[in-house]
């Protein structure tokens, strides 16, 4: 599909996505989200796309929501918004919001700039975060007198901590990247001019992981920490491991094992 907001690239295993209106930081409106949710849903269903990666082209990730835009992403009189989008909580933002909740593969963050509003709840859908040296976040909602949506308030206390979280979403302080480091918003920081390379080659390595097994230790943590029950995590694991041993994965895994060379997943 030809995009007109957002650039779709698929190579080796790999979905990346990048946010393309850099002359509004890829503030996102209408457009664009209905450009993300079809892209999302593409790749979710692609079984030869095994990691996404979602960035920004440049100077900026993402600077929330576009309130200049004649589109709004919550208005639901625009052209091609349903009624599932209707019923959705900030109906476009929450359609895209949702499905990468949902997503069930690997989501890595390539954070090239300011993360802001809707910018930062986007970046913290991401299940690994990297960040180049000139990135910045904010939960800038209170100074717009608002409070954190897009998910931003059930997302930021499980990634940084409670008073972290209530401390950004209080002030709307810009934090730079070595900040969002140290309280366990990035994974890692990175020379702006290594980002895509670092992120791309994370990527790689999981891709050519056994995909079944990737995709269930995504279900099982998430739905782990929403359980917050050892039992229950016990029983999970149980189930999927039953399942990996129905792939061609785990066989390949034993015989590289025995043979005593690198494995060769296929994802099957």
């Amino acid at each position: 599909m030809n995009y007109k907001n957002i650039i779709v690239a698929n190579e080796r295993g790999i979905t990346t996505i990048t946010l393309n209106r850099p002359e509004k930081l890829n503030a996102l409106d209408a457009n664009i989200l209905q450009e993300l949710i079809k892209a999302i849903d593409e790749a979710r269903e692609d079984d030869e796309s095994k990691v996404m990666i979602i960035t920004g082209a440049g100077r900026g990730f993402c600077s929330g929501a576009d309130i200049t835009s004649t589109a709004l992403g919550t208005d639901t009189r625009l052209p091609g918004i349903n009624r599932s989008h209707r019923l959705e909580p900030f109906i476009l933002f929450g359609a895209v919001m949702k499905r990468l909740r949902n997503f069930h593969k690997p989501i890595l963050v390539a954070i090239n700039g300011m993360a802001s509003g809707g910018g930062l709840s986007l970046a913290c859908l991401g299940d690994i975060r990297i960040g180049c040296e000139e990135a910045r976040f904010s939960a800038i909602f209170v100074k717009r007198g608002l409070v954190p949506d897009c998910g931003a308030s059930y997302l930021l206390p499980r990634i940084v901590g409670t008073q972290n979280a209530l401390k950004l979403m209080w002030t709307g302080d810009i934090i730079d990247a070595r900040e969002a480091e140290r309280i366990g918003l990035l994974s890692g920081v990175v020379p702006a001019d290594e980002l895509m390379s670092t992120v791309k080659e994370l990527a790689l390595q999981i891709a050519h992981g056994p995909s079944t097994a990737i995709e269930l230790m995504k279900r099982m943590v998430y739905e782990g920490l929403e359980a917050n029950s050892f039992s229950l995590s016990m029983a999970y694991e149980g189930w999927a491991q039953e399942m990996c041993y129905l792939t061609e994965d785990v066989q390949e895994g034993i015989k590289s094992f025995m043979e005593r060379r690198p494995s060769n997943f296929t994802g099957k």
